[in-house]
């Protein structure tokens, strides 16, 4: 679905947030400023790092606070790593015959070092290290590469990439292997979410079907009034029901047993047919594909939900509550099927 990637560095395809925290702390510990934990830091910084530096040591020259961060980052004990599926992704994309580039603020010459050490030079057209802004050189970049902007996404870990990508007007992709927790992503809306790149490459590999696929998916209620909605990257972070795909050979209601049970962990009973509904390249789903969604009732058996990768988050709420949350337009469509035909038990 893409053509050009452009790939931050820093959580991204490299783990440096060690180093980075025991820099950053040894910038603070000069100022009389406590250090950070690992949460408490993923929870506070933020790009452009000099309005995180300006926010905690208003005044200071950001001059004089990287003079003490890059000796500080060299000396540390922690270890930079390439990241899980990060090789596996870039190989992928190369094979495919991808373009793909590197936009990040880490310093240029650590950055170069990186790039070298880790033999990932060979992947990139054209790397861009040391940029305090990244929304001030992406639409340079689209233009001096001449990247059309449908065809071109930023994958990224903090909310300041998503903000590139949309002040470019290209897709982002946000991945959680790095300096921002879900929640604070999901507050600027990345068009595609993904635990990590080995998702992404799975995701990126399924073509569009010739014919339409048929899925199974679930409104699930606890028997006492409250419904379950979960958030998942595939549904560009709107809220929906738990489903997917019947297999060859699979009845509808088998199929929802089982994918009820991969997304939630849950097993249902009680199972009612509600509807059936066309989707046919929608907007909302990641990709273009034809989808017959066949629509069921069910009764769960519990509230203890464990989420697979696909989804990002739940929360059990009554019906008023549901329909008051950005839902998913199929969704929504089902939830006043319900309500009107009055099933909802």
């Amino acid at each position: 679905m893409f053509k050009n990637l452009i790939f931050d560095w820093s959580g991204t395809l490299v783990d440096d947030m060690g180093p980075v925290i025991e820099a950053t702390n040894a910038v603070l510990g000069k100022y009389g400023i406590a250090p950070y934990d690992r949460e408490g830091f993923r929870r506070s910084f933020r790009l452009p790092y000099r309005d995180f530096y300006e926010e905690i040591l208003p005044g200071v020259a950001i001059e004089e606070l990287e003079a003490h961060f890059r000796p500080a980052f060299e000396d540390a004990v922690s270890l930079v790593t390439v990241l899980p599926f990060a090789r596996e992704k870039l190989e992928w994309a190369k094979a495919r015959g991808l373009r793909m580039f590197v936009l990040t603020s880490m310093d240029a010459v650590a950055f170069e070092r990186q790039l070298s050490e880790f033999g990932m030079a060979g992947f990139f057209e054209k790397t861009y290290a040391g940029i305090m802004d990244k929304r001030e050189l992406i639409e340079n970049i689209l233009e001096t590469h001449g990247l059309r902007k449908e065809e071109t996404a930023f994958v990224g870990d903090m909310t300041h990439d998503v903000e590139t990508a949309k002040h470019g007007g290209i897709s982002s992709i946000a991945v959680l292997t790095g300096y921002h927790h879900a929640e604070v992503l999901a507050g600027v809306r990345p068009d595609i979410t993904v635990p990590d790149l080995g998702v992404l490459v799975r995701m990126l590999e399924k073509r569009k079907a010739e014919r339409p696929v048929a899925t199974v998916g679930g409104l699930l209620h606890d028997g006492a009034g409250k419904v379950l909605m979960i958030r998942t990257h595939k549904w560009r972070d709107l809220w929906g029901i738990p489903g997917g795909k019947i297999e060859r050979g699979e009845e509808s209601e088998a199929a929802l047993r089982r994918e009820i049970q991969e997304e939630t962990g849950l097993a249902i009973s009680a199972i009612r047919f509600v509807m059936v509904q066309d989707c046919i390249d929608s907007p909302e789903f990641f990709r273009s594909e034809h989808f017959l969604l066949l629509n069921y009732i069910a009764l769960a058996d519990s509230h203890e939900v464990t989420l697979n990768e696909e989804a990002e988050e739940f929360v059990w709420v009554t019906m008023d509550q549901a329909l008051a949350m950005d839902l998913n337009h199929a969704t929504k469509v089902l939830l006043n099927r319900v309500i009107d035909g009055k099933l909802w038990p």
